[in-house]
């Protein structure tokens, strides 16, 4: 097990006269053991960072470490790093057991047989035993990556690194893989950086989460952390599904104000939004409540566009105004298109962000206390 730091990682590419900053200055340590999740939308400069760390791609300034000792200048070959990519990279003409076993051929002086010993013992424990005379046209999608991985830990590195190794797959099979990628990678105790723009994928998987946007680190933090406690509006709308919904208002001591209602706060909410006139208000599909009566408290009015059934939860897309909302409610309530209903947004769920910057005025109150019972 090994400690990866990447201090200050940058990489400019020039085209077209000017200079294009793909990677931003990346601050990340990873622990021994850690499995971290890049995770952001196409074109942020994951995979730039991932390439850069193994070797494939020249860093402009910055600093690869591992375990203390710089590897910024190192070959890819000298780095003790192994990756697994997006489209597997398998040599069509070598079976299964001649994929696997060709970086051992390739770097050390095993005989055959001892090389043949460690394919087989890896290929068991990925389940892909008996497919060892197999050639690549002949696998299935999930056990190509099988083969893929299985080459990638018989090196037994000091680091993995994953660029959307489970993109090719179905859905199916890719929810079964992330499950027992993941299982692997805990039971091996190998350092990996995972890159992703599955936000699912980042959610379910990683011991922490990096989000990148434009090149530049958001936040980094557990699953959770970045769900409950986002630094700003964008960590905020691209890290759960359906993701969060956004009201811009004008702040005036305890009220929020839209052109469509007012919403009165708490006094430590107006507090924390005290030195803003305008902000943006935050609300996860999970934590609204579509309500009945008389004496709601901060009633927003609202009518059904669309409803979509998933069984046990239904997502309810809403016109506030001209505004779309989604709503995750119970499977068992029903609404009819263009029904009028009323909406409440429970203040210890809200979330506000700095209109101008995006950054985070108010989490979830309740974040916190989530946090505690999950690590207690």
């Amino acid at each position: 097990m090994s400690q990866l730091e990447l201090r200050t990682l940058r990489k400019e590419f020039t085209g077209g006269g000017e200079d294009i900053v793909a990677v931003d200055d990346v601050d990340l340590t990873l622990n021994d053991g850690e499995f971290l999740v890049l995770v952001g939308p196409s074109g942020c400069g994951k995979s730039t960072t991932l390439r850069m760390i193994a070797g494939l791609e020249p860093v402009t300034a910055g600093d690869v470490v591992i375990d203390g000792e710089s590897v910024t200048d190192l070959e890819p070959r000298e780095r003790d790093i192994a990756m697994v990519f997006q489209n597997y990279a398998l040599y069509p003409h070598m079976t299964t057991r001649e994929n696997i076993g060709f970086g051992l051929k390739m770097t050390t002086d095993l005989g055959t047989e001892e090389r043949n010993r460690r394919v087989k013992e890896v290929a068991e424990s990925l389940g892909i035993g008996e497919l060892l005379d197999d050639y690549p046209k002949e696998l299935s999608g999930g056990q190509q990556q099988r083969v893929a991985l299985g080459r990638a830990i018989i090196r037994d590195p000091e680091v993995f690194l994953m660029d959307e190794p489970l993109s090719n797959l179905d859905a199916k099979l890719r929810t079964q893989m992330r499950t027992e990628l993941k299982a692997l990678q805990d039971d091996l105790g190998v350092t990996t950086v995972y890159v992703t723009h599955d936000q699912t994928e980042a959610m379910t998987m990683g011991d922490r989460i990096a989000i990148l946007n434009h090149g530049e680190l958001q936040q980094v933090g557990t699953p959770l952390e970045c769900y409950h406690r986002p630094a700003n509006r964008f960590v905020a709308g691209f890290i759960g599904a359906p993701s969060m919904n956004f009201l811009d208002v004008t702040s005036d001591g305890d009220r929020l104000t839209h052109r469509l209602f007012d919403y009165e706060v708490s006094a430590d909410t107006a507090r924390n939004i005290d030195e803003y006139d305008r902000v943006t208000m935050g609300i996860r599909p999970e934590d609204i409540r579509v309500v009945d009566g008389p004496d709601v408290q901060n009633p927003i009015e609202a009518d059904v566009h669309l409803v979509e059934p998933l069984g046990d939860v239904s997502h309810v897309t809403l016109n506030v105004g001209e505004q779309r909302l989604t709503a995750a409610v119970p499977g068992g309530q029903t609404f009819e298109r263009g029904e009028e209903v009323t909406l409440q947004f429970p203040e210890e769920h809200l979330h506000l962000f700095d209109a101008s910057s995006g950054q985070a005025l108010k989490n979830s109150s309740q974040s916190a206390d989530e946090e505690l019972a999950i690590h207690a």
